[in-house]
């Protein structure tokens, strides 16, 4: 038993020693060197007329279309031709672009009374999905129903439980009103 122990042991150690990371491929960092003169190349400056070198000139196939050269000339106009006027095009006057809101009209349309609840949803007695306008006297809200409710066993007239920012959005009224009158579109 003893002598598995050490095998394993020294077994081990030996994979530990060959799996651990060394230098593989890594090195310092090679010191900053200045460029070397051999790579400027010396050019004609026109300017002060000396010449160390000249560049070759490059393929007649490669110059641009509308290069300048020496043997170039260039036209210039005579001083005795008159300008001839420009005619202007008619300004036109272009539409003010406007814009118009087109609402699909609804399937139905329920009217009743809203009231609202904290849990972050709409509740309807519709299928989960449903678009729905909520439109009270404070404003619309479309929104879509992600809960059932509420009960028609409680009330009938009550037909949304809304989340309590979308209640006082659409009802217009004080902190303290529970329930309003509502009208809900569905598309």
């Amino acid at each position: 038993m003893r002598l598995k122990f050490v095998a394993c042991a020294v077994l081990c150690a030996a994979l530990a020693l060959v799996a651990a990371p060394g230098n593989v491929g890594s090195r310092t960092p090679s010191p900053v060197r200045a460029i070397e003169a051999a790579a400027f190349q010396p050019l004609q400056n026109d300017a002060s007329g000396v010449t160390t070198s000249v560049v070759a000139a490059a393929d007649p196939a490669l110059r641009s279309a509308n290069a300048v050269d020496a043997s170039a000339r260039f036209a210039e106009p005579l001083p005795d031709v008159l300008a001839i006027p420009l005619v202007r095009a008619a300004v036109r006057s272009q539409p003010v672009p406007g814009f118009t809101a087109a609402i699909k009209p609804p399937k139905y349309t329920v009217r009743g009374v809203a009231s609202f609840y904290n849990n972050g949803t709409t509740a309807m007695r519709l299928p989960a999905g449903t678009i729905i306008r909520v439109c009270g006297a404070g404003g619309c809200l479309d929104r879509v129903v992600n809960d059932w409710g509420p009960s028609a066993a409680i009330t009938q007239t009550r037909v949304i439980d809304m989340y309590r920012p979308d209640f006082f959005a659409v009802c217009g009224c004080a902190s303290w009103s529970g329930l309003t009158p509502v009208t809900v579109s569905i598309y």
